[in-house]
């Protein structure tokens, strides 16, 4: 029986996904044979609605993917419809308190439990009987909690960010993170540099996942793994494809002198 993202994880395995914006059913097909575990679905950045998000999920996860899905916004009821939707894992993005950790956990590991009384159990005011504990813990059993690291606050606060139990991981946004320290995509710099490598370290130390998603650029992906990285987010389905094509049309329109007509594309930082 195939290991889930989970088990992979507690096992000290790297996980590889990648972004998929595409929401057509024929390219499930497609991305099923390149090697991945899990397809990143963003609906902070990307229309999905509720609908599609859940055709997506279904799909993904029936061809053997498991879907990770990043919320708009660090909202409980937000991460909850991405789990009915078929989300396995919930990211959070630009988390940056300790209170938006324990929401995302409540959210992932004790839902259905909601209100007050999963206020009172994430913030240890209440123990839950037996019971409840085990039919919660089988219920959620392979549930991913994913947080986004994406900014020098959060950097500060991390030790913090990384003790509520029940977290799983981090995932970097390099993007984001790089801009809020005021060195945008200056990913080589040294500063940057060393933000993510302790970001990178100190999850790892406390035995959670580690990732950072770059829309390209597979040298850093590498360099991160080799650090301590066992997310391996990398691109998206619609990056690769313009990389691809625009590979392919500038070695045909060089090959039959049309050369003087080359374009290039735009990137879509996510």
């Amino acid at each position: 029986m195939a290991l889930n993202l989970k088990q992979k994880l507690s096992g000290n395995q790297n996980i590889y996904g990648t972004c998929i914006l595409s929401t057509s059913p024929i390219w499930s097909k497609v991305v099923k044979g390149t090697g991945l575990d899990f397809v990143f679905l963003d609906t902070e950045h990307v229309p999905l609605d509720r609908t599609e998000l859940t055709f997506l999920c279904q799909i993904y996860n029936a061809h053997g993917m498991s879907p990770i899905v990043r919320i708009p916004s660090p909202d409980p009821y937000a991460a909850c419809m991405a789990k009915d939707a078929g989300a396995v894992g919930v990211l959070a993005p630009y988390i940056e308190n300790i209170g938006q950790v324990q929401q995302m956990v409540g959210a992932t590991k004790y839902r259905p439990l909601k209100g007050e009384r999963l206020q009172n159990v994430i913030t240890g005011r209440e123990e839950l009987s037996p019971v409840l504990k085990t039919y919660l813990d089988n219920f959620n059993q392979d549930s991913l909690c994913l947080i986004n690291i994406e900014s020098t606050i959060a950097v500060q606060r991390l030790d913090e960010l990384l003790s509520v139990s029940g977290l799983d991981g981090i995932v970097i946004g390099p993007h984001d993170l790089s801009i809020n320290m005021g060195l945008p995509e200056q990913y080589d710099h040294p500063n940057f540099e060393k933000a993510v490598k302790e970001i990178i370290n100190k999850a790892r130390a406390k035995g959670l996942a580690a990732g950072i998603h770059f829309p390209a650029h597979p040298e850093y992906q590498i360099k991160w793994v080799k650090e301590g990285a066992n997310i391996v987010l990398h691109s998206s389905d619609m990056r690769l494809f313009s990389q691809k094509l625009s590979e392919d049309l500038s070695n045909i329109k060089k090959a039959v002198g049309d050369s003087q007509n080359l374009s290039t594309g735009s990137e879509l930082a996510i």
